[in-house]
């Protein structure tokens, strides 16, 4: 069920320490939960696995269980499937979590640069604030010389911007 082509290294525990031991080891990309576990359930230790950002958790749960626990599981993000399971719904269920973890990176990648263009937004703000204070240059003067600068010297806004803030701290 578990191709190593597709599912590489695969790890497996047969309690809840060992797992959880695992776990603190390493980033799992993927987490099968077989309720019940050895030594304990098993829904807790799926519940923080889903904390974890990119980690696509997988609780297989008892029929006559399913409702309950597939409620608190579904609106923490993780799968829950009841058992027995037929091996075509399991190929199902781990081909939905393929596809789930790849929007899951590419959400993240898109984060990722939204984050890095506000920090060039915060960075280009206070060095224009700088030349406002310093230089006595009004806010589109200000704007589009650090623009000007970043495209005649064919760097990034933020290089020009960092420029203009260390020059300004370092004749304090």
């Amino acid at each position: 069920m578990l191709p190593e082509s597709v599912y590489n290294p695969i790890s497996f525990a047969t309690n809840l320490s060992t797992a959880k031991r695992m776990r603190a080891q390493r980033h799992f990309d993927f987490v099968i939960v077989n309720s019940p576990l050895a030594d304990g359930f098993g829904s807790d230790f799926a519940l923080d696995c889903g904390e974890a950002k990119s980690t696509v958790v997988l609780q297989l749960v008892k029929a006559e269980l399913y409702g309950e626990i597939n409620a608190t599981n579904s609106s923490c993000g993780i799968f829950t499937l009841p058992k027995p399971i037929s091996r075509q719904s399991m190929a199902n269920a781990l081909h939905w979590m393929i596809a789930v973890k790849s929007k899951v990176e590419r959400l993240e990648k898109k984060a990722v640069s939204v984050e890095d263009k506000m920090q060039e937004i915060r960075l280009v703000n206070k060095a224009k604030w700088l030349l406002i204070d310093k230089e006595k240059m009004a806010e589109p003067e200000a704007h589009r010389l650090i623009e000007k600068t970043a495209m005649d010297r064919c760097v990034s806004k933020s290089v020009i911007a960092d420029e203009i803030i260390k020059k300004y701290s370092d004749s304090k």
